[in-house]
């Protein structure tokens, strides 16, 4: 059942489930992901703010008692509070001059350097406390500052305090923590991916199975019953299909019987009807004119006699008392009997069978030599119906692919090609204007189908008009093949 839903059935219903289920979800989990990442990454650079703006106003509260001295005495108190900088392993603490140079610097090496960023402006010429970040120069590593104002008593801006700390730190825990939260969508995804798979298959594997049951019910098999595995909307749809195949079964149960029984009762007065009509022939009292009607009345119950027995193979077939006699066969023997039997028959009408030899020995095959001429006297009798006008008849037999292959020309209209996917159906009569009971290549397909063999019909290509049967029976050994 997996390989057919990997197939056509029901791929739509199929992908459309797949499409607005899972790529929505997949749609808001990268959203919900990406949104969650940029949160993670807000949260850690604002509590970095934080804590070097809180760190820098303490520490500018905690020095301003040094901005009353002289000029010297400050920037030695400034040199010797960068070198006992306790945090000087994680963080960079600078001392910044009112020109914006760096006059003292924990790491040592950046004494001297002018940052000239944002923040360091925003102390010296706006009296405030501004955090920014960018990256350092001359590496390019990324860094966060905050930068505070040292402000004299009497309100002038001696210079700023700044706080430098790398940010790759932060960056690893911020991408750690959104790779966490994209196995955690990841998984999301897959699970809801599995729950849809399983949920669609519990409904499509039914509806497969319902379509294939409906398909069998159109082909002939009435009465079958599917299993009802859901007791909701699709164990309705199965009550209603199981339903609808026992009354049909039942319908046909009840056709087959009527024409069983109207069939044996109808065998009896034609069978009387021939006989007489035979023996009126010979009357030599009865007048030219009366002896055309009866031979009328002859050949008429000739043709209802083998429509009536017809009609009794085909309720044979439907109520299972149609069996085949199977044995080793020389099929090309008996394609060559039935032709000289029914070919003589053909002359008197003026239809000529052409029959052509096999060029190599045609093999042996298992079958029922009555129920096989019963099938190529009906094609060739179809053959003769069908292509009166033309007066002959193409017959040819040869093997191919492990196939004895028998084929039937005639020279008749054809089939419209509209209709030839119903012509073996049973009771299908077509557009022609041929009579006849409509179940002929129906007894032969059943035949040549228990023959395990295959029975084709399609229009000539070769330009001209006509109906090309094939019959193709296997070539196998005795215990390959069961009938």
């Amino acid at each position: 059942m997996g390989k057919i839903l990997g197939k056509k059935h029901l791929r739509g219903l199929k992908r459309r489930w797949l499409r607005s289920g899972i790529l929505l979800t997949i749609g808001i989990v990268v959203l919900f992901t990406v949104a969650f990442s940029l949160g993670v990454r807000s949260y850690y650079y604002s509590a970095v703010r934080t804590g070097l703006s809180t760190k820098a106003q303490s520490a500018t509260n905690f020095f301003a008692g040094y901005l009353s001295r002289t000029y010297s005495q400050y920037y030695q108190s400034a040199y010797r509070y960068t070198e006992s900088f306790e945090d000087k392993d994680s963080l960079e603490l600078q001392f910044i001059n009112a020109r914006g140079v760096v006059e003292a610097s924990s790491y040592g090496i950046s004494a001297g350097t002018v940052p000239g960023t944002p923040d360091v402006t925003a102390a010296l010429t706006e009296n405030r406390t501004l955090a920014w970040q960018g990256r350092r120069n001359g590496t390019g590593e990324r860094i966060m500052a905050v930068s505070a104002p040292l402000v004299t008593p009497d309100g002038a801006v001696m210079g700023a305090m700044r706080y430098v700390t790398s940010l790759r730190l932060v960056n690893r825990q911020i991408a750690a923590t959104s790779s966490v939260a994209a196995g955690v969508g990841l998984v999301v995804i897959l699970a809801v991916v599995l729950s849809n798979l399983y949920f669609i298959r519990t409904v499509t594997e039914p509806l497969v199975e319902l379509t294939a049951l409906a398909r069998r019910i159109a082909e002939g098999s009435y009465g079958i019953q599917a299993q009802k595995k859901y007791d909701d909307e699709i164990g309705d749809l199965t009550d209603a299909i199981n339903e609808m195949s026992a009354k049909i079964g039942e319908s046909e149960r009840t056709q087959t019987q009527f024409i069983s029984t109207v069939s044996h009762e109808l065998r009896t007065p034609l069978t009387a009807i021939t006989g007489w009509a035979e023996t009126l022939t010979y009357d030599d009292t009865i007048g030219p004119d009366a002896q055309r009607g009866i031979a009328i009345i002859s050949k008429e119950s000739g043709r209802l006699t083998k429509m009536v027995e017809e009609l009794l193979e085909f309720t044979r077939i439907q109520d299972g008392r149609f069996n085949l006699n199977v044995e080793t066969l020389d099929v090309a023997g008996e394609l060559e009997e039935a032709i000289y039997t029914y070919g003589n028959l053909m002359k008197q009408e003026g239809m000529n069978v052409e029959y052509t030899p096999p060029v190599q020995e045609i093999p042996f095959i298992l079958g029922d030599s009555e129920r096989l001429k019963q099938v190529f006297l009906n094609i060739m009798d179809n053959a003769a119906k069908y292509g009166r006008a033309a007066g002959r008849i193409l017959v040819t037999i040869g093997t191919g692919g492990g196939w004895v292959i028998i084929r039937f020309r005639d020279f008749g209209p054809g089939i419209p090609p509209e209709e030839l996917p119903f012509v073996k159906k049973k009771f299908y009569k077509g557009s022609g204007k041929e009579r006849g009971s409509g179940i002929g290549l129906s007894v032969c397909d059943e035949i040549v189908t228990r023959h395990k063999g295959k029975l084709e019909l399609e229009n000539a290509a070769d330009g001209l008009s006509g109906l090309i049967v094939t019959v193709m029976l296997p070539v196998m050994n005795e215990e390959d093949l069961t009938i």
